[in-house]
């Protein structure tokens, strides 16, 4: 994956946060698939949906690129204007009550979003697991923590407020992801592309960056990470 190709789509409007494009690159590299043009990839929470369009450049399969918070409108003129839209289809549901067919989807990735919806034990083996196909691929990255820390909340609050309860560290995630009869292998680390992918969301200097870039060597760098997490299922 080369990530020149995709400097032209990353700008202050279509970067949400560290650098999805950076982060997949990872993804991508650790543990390479192949799909046909048939085979279906949810993108859950792709946000502007710039993480689906590198997720079709580089796979060739269908993307149905779901968010909660951007209307399938706006992401359809932008996939459009990509010259990927066909390909690449927006949807707009709560990953908590998704209607897609069950068994549809030969991997799912979800960038820097997983843990807005999934924070609770359960969710991956009723909300995931129904809707994908048997041998299929789960990769997700989010940020985390480090390690657990007793007293998170106090930690980051001045940078998440209230939200601080949803970071946490991979082995967490790895009980959160639990064990399952269809699950064949389980995987999680703490990622090699933080400081890339945060340098480049600094980068499109838009306000969100510039509210990051004051907590980022005080509270970002030195207690948090992103979470990667693979499962291969059966």
């Amino acid at each position: 994956m080369d990530i020149k190709n995709y400097e032209k789509y990353i700008s202050a409007e279509t970067l949400m946060g560290p650098s999805c494009v950076r982060i997949l690159e990872e993804l991508f590299e650790k543990y390479p698939q192949k799909f046909s043009k048939d085979d279906i990839i949810l993108d859950l929470g792709c946000g502007t949906g710039l993480s689906s369009l590198v997720i079709a450049k580089e796979t060739g399969a269908r993307v149905f690129a779901n968010d909660l918070w951007i209307r399938e409108e706006e992401n359809k003129k932008r996939f459009s204007e990509w010259g990927i839209y066909g390909q690449v289809i927006p949807f707009c549901a709560d990953a908590n009550n998704l209607s897609f067919d069950k068994g549809q989807f030969k991997a799912l990735i979800s960038i820097d979003s997983y843990h807005y919806f999934a924070g609770k034990e359960g969710f991956f083996q009723e909300k995931i697991l129904p809707f994908m196909k048997d041998g299929g691929v789960i990769l997700i990255a989010i940020p985390g923590l480090k390690e657990e820390y007793s007293d998170k909340g106090n930690l980051l609050s001045d940078w998440l407020g209230d939200e601080a309860y949803m970071f946490k560290s991979a082995k967490c995630w790895e009980k959160l992801i639990g064990s399952h009869c269809r699950i064949k292998t389980l995987k999680t680390w703490e990622m090699g592309c933080f400081e890339k992918a945060w340098d480049e969301w600094f980068s499109v200097n838009n306000e969100y960056a510039l509210g990051d870039l004051k907590y980022y060597e005080t509270i970002i760098k030195p207690y948090t990470c992103f979470v990667g997490i693979y499962v291969k299922l059966k």
